[in-house]
């Protein structure tokens, strides 16, 4: 098994470049409008938004900011294939423009606009991102009435192109039963609260300037969106590349990928940290072995009854669906013409037992299950 991961440095706003219908899942962060580092992004974009900050306009600049994102999710929309999904990490923005502090809406405006193009909204994950700063509060501190409750949370949309997608052919159909999720995983993941992500844990590098421009989301809540809504094999897009978290996650989930950024800058931080693609997919691979042995652990104490068998491990699984599982570990990366890499993997039930037995090796993996990578 192969996986192609490819960057192009050019705007999201065109993307003929890609066939209509040939990308599964679409997993992205763009810069959120009315959040100060990206201004002068806004300000390129659209000369209106800029025009607006310095009048004083915030609810004209919000507008302006959201009006040059539409032309992405346009595209997004024509470039999926019926039944594929779009996931958008977006955080509201709170902010004092012309004197007046108010909540800029930054999901509802994206939602709107994805109705109108089309989409089928699904229930929406609430990545809550807690602080305990002392000076989180917002307002009048004790008294009434003029304090504002705390923005503690970003949103994930989930979006879907026209119904269900259909798994019609046998090579379809089996890339699916390899792809399924433990039941334990399926109870955390598809919950509408994630408390147990912490923001981005990337070394992004030496270049404070593109540093200060990224909103990297974190390598953990990539990968897991990944194994949520694609297959082995799919194709997966980020409009908004960044540091390329999404590449190297997709690459460590075994689906192929498809970058875009305009800013040409991120280059070296996209293709910074590929040496640690195959290790961080295995350790995540071996993770998620000895996750679901602690909770067999956990069943036999509590004497719950197990009754399904995995067919190429051999331990208990709670569900039939979850008897097909194959891991395929990352085996070799290889960068191909300075525009992407390629990746390799071995699917093999031995070295897998092996890789679940085995101490730990770098790159660590925390509590949570959270790697810190890239």
């Amino acid at each position: 098994m192969k996986t192609a991961h490819r960057v192009h440095f050019r705007d999201a706003r065109k993307m003929k470049f890609l066939p209509d219908a040939s990308i599964d899942l679409v997993l992205t962060s763009p810069p959120y409008p009315m959040i100060a580092m990206w201004d002068e992004t806004f300000t390129a974009l659209s000369p209106a938004a800029g025009k607006a900050l310095k009048r004083g306009d915030g609810r004209g600049a919000f507008s302006a900011m959201h009006r040059s994102l539409e032309p992405v999710w346009a595209e997004l929309y024509r470039v999926l294939r019926p039944g594929g999904l779009a996931c958008i990490n977006i955080g509201d923005a709170t902010r004092t423009v012309g004197g007046r502090f108010m909540l800029y809406p930054n999901h509802a405006r994206i939602l709107a606009f994805a109705l109108e193009l089309g989409f089928t909204p699904l229930p929406a994950i609430l990545w809550r991102k807690p602080t305990n700063a002392p000076t989180k509060f917002l307002g009048s501190g004790m008294f009434p009435a003029g304090a504002y409750v705390t923005l503690e949370h970003e949103y994930i949309l989930v979006l879907r192109k026209s119904d269900r997608r259909e798994f019609d052919d046998p090579d379809a159909k089996q890339r699916r039963r390899e792809s399924a999720i433990f039941w334990e995983e399926r109870n955390a993941w598809f919950s509408d609260v994630w408390m147990d992500l912490r923001g981005s844990r990337q070394a992004l590098g030496r270049n404070e300037a593109v540093r200060a421009r990224s909103g990297a989301f974190p390598p953990e809540l990539a990968y897991r969106l990944i194994l949520m809504f694609s297959v082995k094999g799919d194709t997966v897009l980020d409009p908004f590349l960044g540091t390329g978290t999404t590449l190297k996650s997709a690459a460590m989930a075994g689906r192929n990928s498809v970058g875009i950024e305009i800013q040409k800058e991120f280059r070296g931080e996209i293709f910074a940290g590929l040496e640690e693609v195959v290790p961080a997919g295995r350790a995540r691979i071996r993770a998620r072995i000895d996750e679901h042995l602690a909770f067999l652990e956990r069943c036999r104490a509590e004497q719950r009854a197990v009754k399904h068998v995995s067919r190429h491990y051999g331990f208990p699984v709670v569900t039939r669906q979850e008897t097909g599982i194959l891991l395929n570990l990352p085996e070799e990366l290889r960068v191909r013409d300075g525009e992407g890499f390629e990746v390799s993997y071995r699917a093999d039930p031995h070295r897998l037992d092996a890789a679940a037995s085995a101490p730990a090796t770098p790159p660590a993996v925390p509590a949570g299950g959270q790697i810190p990578l890239f």
